[in-house]
């Protein structure tokens, strides 16, 4: 993409509600707030069917319960090597449509192809447990949680390039909201579905119906708010961002740094929230990769991935994950009305109550109890998908945001390789038990909720 650079302020940014000095960021005015958001709702369509519905489609086709660990170990790998890639060139990207917004116009219609493709794994004879029906899931998995990412990475990047600090937490929550809003729908699809008539059980090694219209429905879901987003937010030409964040342009453009480089100047509030995310994003991989089975055995009794229970434990852990998105979308509006100086208080409070909600849904044998106890996980994965990034964007200087976000990506992303190859081990080690994984989950979960008091904000 070429660069363009003359752009008018008037016709790239939005207009502030009042004025400000030239270095200060404006405070943008609700509609603004509003048109940057809302696409989270179909974003995280799509990354709530996977984490509801993975588990459970995979071992449909024959997955092994102890082979789990590798349907997650290629997105994460992708997402290491593509994120910090695509903040580094946003960061240089500069057309009449901005500079985040082409990626999500790229990555978008990709995304959808996927989403359909996904649920129809078991639709074309490969034969249950075979060879060709797992590497045709597993590459759909990984292309399906690339994109994703592609798109809620200009999310991300907007909420830096754009938003104030006194604003951030409102924007923050707002992705938040929109974001469980989304996963709320995509949660309840399959229950939705089954509850009108259609089939939720299917020939041995086929994905039922009610998922596979489930991922039909997010993919145009995904596709509309998207391009709500594209076609209505309007970014800050090079000029105006530059006279906001105090960048040199020339001495910006005479040197782009390498992502090593970046790496080694990083802020201390990168490194130290890393450790924080290490553990907690093993607890939340835990628990994508092992409530479903852990419930079957608990609650319904059942192993067997093509017995009623099992896909019944499939749509009532759909259930608990809508449950969790009301509950996270309610706390994001009490964690917008938080002050700026409670944000490592409000992560670590987060971060605890993730930790009970996942022993309870590991242990539990009465479906209404896990229930419950998801509201607790929902203020816990509204706190890891909202403070680390409240707190990164707070100790960096404007420049090269994009790629250190990107950067930071990794600290998702290696923590979820580290618990799939861990769980190689483990799991043999624990008699085969997906509730002993969970509980590992909660360890993990515990010691991320003790290291954020490690993280110093501020640049």
């Amino acid at each position: 993409m070429s660069k363009v650079t003359n752009v008018s302020p008037e016709d790239s940014a939005p207009t502030p509600e009042q004025g400000t000095l030239d270095n200060q960021m404006p405070t943008l005015p609700m509609r603004t707030i509003f048109a940057m958001t809302f696409g989270c709702i179909g974003v995280n369509v799509a990354f709530t069917l996977q984490g509801s519905q993975m588990s459970r489609i995979t071992q449909t086709i024959g997955v092994n319960p102890n082979s789990l660990g590798f349907f997650f170990l290629l997105p994460p790998l992708l997402g290491m090597i593509v994120q910090p890639l695509l903040g580094k060139y946003s960061d240089r990207t500069w057309t009449r449509w901005g500079r985040r917004i082409p990626y999500l116009l790229f990555g978008t219609p990709i995304a959808v192809i996927v989403m359909i493709m996904l649920p129809f794994t078991g639709s074309f004879g490969f034969g249950y447990g075979s060879l060709l029906a797992l590497s045709y899931a597993a590459i759909a998995i990984a292309l399906m949680d690339l994109f994703s990412n592609i798109c809620l990475a200009p999310y991300r990047m907007l909420a830096g390039d754009m938003v104030n600090n006194d604003q951030k937490n409102l924007v923050w929550s707002w992705q938040q909201i929109f974001s469980y809003a989304g996963g709320i729908l995509a949660a309840l699809l399959p229950y939705i579905l089954t509850m009108f008539g259609m089939s939720n059980t299917a020939a041995k090694g086929e994905v039922p119906k009610t998922v596979i219209w489930a991922y039909l429905i997010g993919a145009a879901v995904l596709l509309v708010t998207s391009f709500v987003t594209i076609f209505n937010v309007k970014e800050y030409d090079p000029k105006t961002l530059a006279k906001y964040h105090g960048i040199d342009l020339q001495k910006q453009a005479a040197k782009t740094p390498s992502l090593w480089s970046l790496v080694k100047t990083a802020p201390r509030a990168f490194w130290e929230l890393s450790i924080v995310q290490l553990f907690s994003w093993i607890g939340i991989m835990y628990t994508w990769t092992y409530a479903t089975g852990a419930m079957a055995n608990n609650i319904w009794h059942t192993s067997d991935p093509a017995s009623a229970g099992f896909q019944a434990a499939g749509n009532w852990y759909g259930v608990m994950t809508a449950f969790y998105s009301v509950a996270a979308l309610l706390w994001g509006f009490v964690y917008a009305k938080t002050k700026p100086t409670q944000r490592k208080f409000w992560y670590s409070f987060g971060l605890f109550a993730d930790a009970i909600s996942i022993i309870i849904t590991a242990t539990t044998g009465n479906k209404w109890i896990a229930l419950a106890a998801f509201a607790l996980y929902g203020i816990g994965n509204f706190t890891i998908n909202t403070l680390p990034f409240t707190l990164l964007t707070s100790s960096l200087d404007g420049q090269n945001e994009g790629a250190y976000l990107g950067l930071f990506n990794i600290a998702i992303c290696l923590p979820q390789i580290f618990g799939s190859l861990l769980s190689f081990l483990i799991f043999p080690m624990l008699g085969n038990s997906q509730s002993m994984m969970m509980v590992i989950g909660f360890v993990a979960m515990v010691i991320g909720g003790f290291s954020v008091y490690i993280v110093h904000e501020g640049k």
